[in-house]
């Protein structure tokens, strides 16, 4: 599976921004999808993750109110947005798909990954 993430860039704190992420195999309901990011200097982190039926969503404590992760079966797409955003939310964003039955919020549960978009919070 080959995913391309886009939507990242430059914005003021308390602003929003919008992930894609698309995937070029069928079907993408067959994977499990999260979000991840990497800040510079720091280990890849878990933000969010969607099962593979649309049916359940998790995120990490730091994102919980202000991210809501989505998909699109059709489109074999999966969103991210991201509501009053932080200085601290500052880094490289990546989406990545898994073939395990239940799922995950670590790195060694995904199979696939992105290239990464980057998002930049200026304060």
């Amino acid at each position: 599976v080959q995913l391309q993430a886009s939507g990242g860039g430059t914005v003021q704190a308390g602003g929003s921004l919008r992930l894609s992420c698309a995937a070029s195999r069928r079907p993408f309901g067959n994977y499990n999808m999260g979000w991840f990011c990497q800040a510079p200097g720091k280990e890849r982190e878990f933000v969010a993750a969607i099962s593979k039926d649309n049916r359940s969503t998790y995120y990490a404590d730091s994102a919980k109110g202000r991210f809501t992760i989505s998909r699109d079966n059709a489109k074999n797409t999966v969103y991210l947005q991201m509501n009053s955003l932080k200085a601290e939310d500052t880094a490289v964003y990546y989406c990545a798909a898994s073939r395990y039955y239940s799922v995950g919020s670590t790195l060694r549960e995904y199979d696939y990954w992105g290239q990464g978009t980057l998002v930049t919070v200026s304060s």
